[in-house]
């Protein structure tokens, strides 16, 4: 009964139209309908056209109201949200004390970072002032000490190193043939320099926050980025050993600097100086260590740093170890602050991309260090605001004297563990900045340098850590091992700027092998379950009789849809090239014997005798046996002009496959290009050369769209070879039935075939 509805309906439905219901394979008390295509989906769903948004839409989005520039001000100001509920009996304390930890911290660090900078020391302590205080307004992290980072500072200090070298200030001292380096008008060449450089990182990032590209910083994975500090970390420790064995050595940037550096140091070493560092590096490493193991006894952690700093001033002064043994110190710090000064825009061309890597590697420390305490204190970070808090803070910075800031991490966590619970700590710690600024820092001059690139290498500990990375990605992923090592090698030989961008390229480049190389497998259902699964991996999941079930674990686009192709061709055991080339010439061949056959037929009625052969003559749509002079078969269908059927590989004798159907799972697959929709089309097509239908399953709504968008359906392939899942395929093609509108004028050739042989089988059944 079925199949006789089934032809009737095909054969009766008017033109443009579809039957509505399908003939389905269902289990007892399986609902009816389950099965659908995603032609059927749509209709019974009522899929809802692409919604277009005008112009006039978006202006009224944008148009401008009371609350819309209230939520606008609390966005950008997210202080004016949070600081109204501030709860001062339970976090003020906290902030005080956690802001003094931390401004004891900034003071030394903001003197050797600046140092590492190739800067006066007194735009460290600028550093940790206006940027810190201007975080507190537009900030949303309430942990993160933004300020002097190292890495930063010293991708700074291989700028100035190679644009304004102190070779380009020596001079001749005193009328003698000795000459010297005119550090004052160097330096004043440096801050123009940096100043201009940090404006523009400023600049970069206020704009990427301003267009939601927050985004940017996942091009540097974890990997990358603590591979690239790690190599930094390396360039710092290099970098600050001439200060620790007090070697006066030419400056040298570019690649392969890092070796040129380190060939001259034991060359002319200075024992003071050496002894000097040595000894700080002792005792601040001892002190940090027991500030560790005993951090939940201690209120705050013992602030050696500082410590060392005043003890060697002290010494320093009455000693006078600059003179009497040639230790090299820092000389004059200027009381005051500093008037804003406009950067020099002539230097924009030359530091654009430089300025771009230091905004774009300072905004990922902060962010991921940021994302780390708002998952442990449980409030929510703003990537984009971040960004435009840190562009912000560079850009006014920039205009007093100030270098590039990020986040630090030891910074942070002395601000969390002493009790920070906001940015008020961050406040104080640049007010406590101030007062140096305005009172105390002239009593720095007779600091040894060896003290500060003695803070410098012991804050690197953290850094070097970083090494045991290379064992846990080892067992954990090769890929990101090799993305760490060959980040740490290119920026250990390629210098800072180069070495980001080679490591960018690489990671991007793993991902396209990734994608290009991907698991090709067959999937087969596993046993009383509705579940697919790799036959390879699995022995319950076996493979659908006469139906092969293909699976790409990543999307298909232009650089691996041949290899989809190929791969899809392989894994369905047969030659499919090869048996097309075959069936070429098999119909060729037959098209050869037709032609000579219609000759010989031609040539016989001309002597045929006038007597009609005896012709027995089967029912309707059947053949007819007819016996005469040259015996002939004749099929009779109705018409004169029938065509005879399309020969198929049995009929030419042609190996068949031992499959009907193969099913592409889709799900794997997030968007389509035109390269791989022209070749899906080949694959529809190659199959059913050789009489096997293709269907697509778990196609996602958005790669559905773009099909349409770029002409893949058609006649021949339409949506009811679309299905929304692996099973529901399976069902449909258990039912026996193929999927295709069965209309009178515009009937699916899968259709056609199914209902001509489902009618003479209705046709001759009792």
């Amino acid at each position: 009964v079925r199949l006789s509805h089934l032809s009737s309906a095909c054969s009766a439905a008017e033109p443009g139209t579809m039957v509505a219901e399908m003939v389905l394979s269902r289990r007892p008390g399986q609902p009816r309908g389950e099965v659908l295509s995603e032609a059927d989906l749509e209709e019974l769903a009522q899929r809802k056209s692409p919604s277009k948004t005008s112009t006039r839409d978006c202006l009224r989005k944008a148009r401008c109201s009371a609350s819309t520039a209230k939520s606008l001000l609390f966005r950008f100001l997210p202080v004016l949200r949070w600081l109204p509920r501030y709860p001062v009996k339970d976090w003020l304390l906290g902030d005080i004390a956690s802001g003094f930890s931390v401004g004891i911290m900034h003071l030394p660090q903001g003197l050797a970072y600046a140092l590492l900078a190739g800067l006066p020391p007194v735009t460290g302590l600028y550093s940790s002032f206006y940027p810190v205080f201007l975080y507190f307004f537009f900030g949303t992290s309430r942990h993160n000490s933004v300020g002097p980072f190292a890495v930063i500072s010293v991708m700074i200090g291989s700028v100035t190193d190679s644009l304004v070298p102190s070779e380009n200030f020596l001079e001749f001292a005193n009328g003698t043939n000795d000459t010297v380096v005119n550090e004052a008008q160097r330096d004043a060449a440096r801050v123009e320099l940096v100043a201009t450089i940090t404006v523009l990182s400023g600049i970069f990032q206020v704009a990427l926050g301003l267009l939601q590209f927050g985004f940017v910083v996942t091009y540097l994975s974890d990997p990358l980025v603590r591979g690239y500090t790690t190599a930094a970390s390396v360039h710092v420790l290099i970098s600050q050993l001439k200060n620790v064995f007090g070697v006066s050595l030419g400056e040298h940037s570019g690649p392969l600097s890092l070796f040129v550096v380190s060939e001259g140091l034991p060359k002319r070493t200075n024992v003071g100086t050496l002894v000097t560092a040595i000894i700080a590096m002792v005792a601040i490493f001892i002190v940090k260590e027991l500030n560790h193991k005993f951090s939940a006894k201690l209120p705050m952690p013992i602030p050696i740093e500082l410590i060392t700093i005043i003890i060697s001033t002290g010494i320093s002064y009455g000693v006078n170890l600059n003179s009497k043994f040639g230790i090299s110190v820092v000389g004059n710090i200027p009381s005051g602050l500093k008037p804003p000064v406009v950067p020099n825009a002539s230097y924009f061309g030359q530091v654009v991309g430089n300025a771009f890597a230091i905004a774009v590697v300072g905004y990922a420390i902060c962010i991921s260090l940021g994302k780390i305490f708002a998952l442990k204190h449980g409030y929510k970070v703003d990537s984009n605001q971040e960004l435009i808090a840190l562009g912000l803070s560079n850009f006014l910075g920039g205009f007093f004297q100030c270098f590039a800031i990020s986040c630090s991490m030891s910074r942070s966590l002395v601000q969390e563990s002493t009790g920070g619970n906001s940015q008020v700590a961050g406040v104080i710690s640049s007010l406590v900045i101030l007062v140096t600024i305005l009172k105390i820092g002239e009593l720095f001059h007779d600091l040894p340098k060896a003290i500060l690139s003695a803070i410098i290498i012991i804050n690197l500990k953290g850094m070097f850590k970083q090494f045991a990375d290379l064992r846990t990605l080892w067992k954990s992923n090769r890929v990101d091992l090799m993305v760490w090592v060959v980040t740490f090698i290119a920026t250990l030989l390629l210098n800072l700027d180069i070495g980001l961008g080679a490591s960018v390229a690489f990671a991007l480049l793993t991902v396209i092998f990734r994608t290009q190389l991907p698991h090709y497998s067959i999937l087969g259902r596993v046993t009383d379950t509705d579940v697919y699964k790799d036959v390879a991996e699995y022995e319950k999941a076996q493979e659908v009789p006469g139906i092969k079930i293909f699976r790409s674990s990543s999307t298909i686009y232009f650089a691996n849809v041949e290899m989809y192709s190929d791969a899809l061709k392989k894994k369905s055991g047969i030659n499919v090239d090869r048996l097309i080339e075959k069936k070429k010439k098999a119909l060729k061949k037959l098209k050869k014997q037709q032609k000579k056959a219609e000759k010989e037929k031609a040539k016989r009625k001309k002597v045929l005798p006038s007597t009609p052969p005896s012709c027995r003559v089967f029912p309707q749509d059947t053949e007819a046996e007819c016996n005469g002079p040259g015996v002939a078969v004749i099929e009779l269908s109705g018409e004169e002009d029938s065509t005879p059927a399309e020969p198929t590989l049995r009929s030419l004798g042609l190996p068949q496959p031992d499959f009907h159907a193969v099913i592409l799972d889709f799900s794997p697959v997030n968007f389509v290009d035109t390269v791989s929709i022209k070749i899906l089309k080949n694959i529809f097509r190659d199959f059913h050369e050789i009489e096997v239908d293709v269907f697509v399953a778990s196609c996602p709504a958005s790669v559905l769209a773009q099909l349409e968008r770029g002409n893949f359906f058609s006649s021949t392939i339409t949506k009811h070879c679309f299905f929304p899942s692996v099973n529901d395929a399976v069902l449909h093609l258990k039912g026996g039935m193929r999927p295709a509108p069965v209309s009178t004028q515009s009937c699916h050739p899968h259709c056609h075939r199914t209902v001509g042989r489902l009618s003479r089988l209705s046709s001759l059944s009792p």
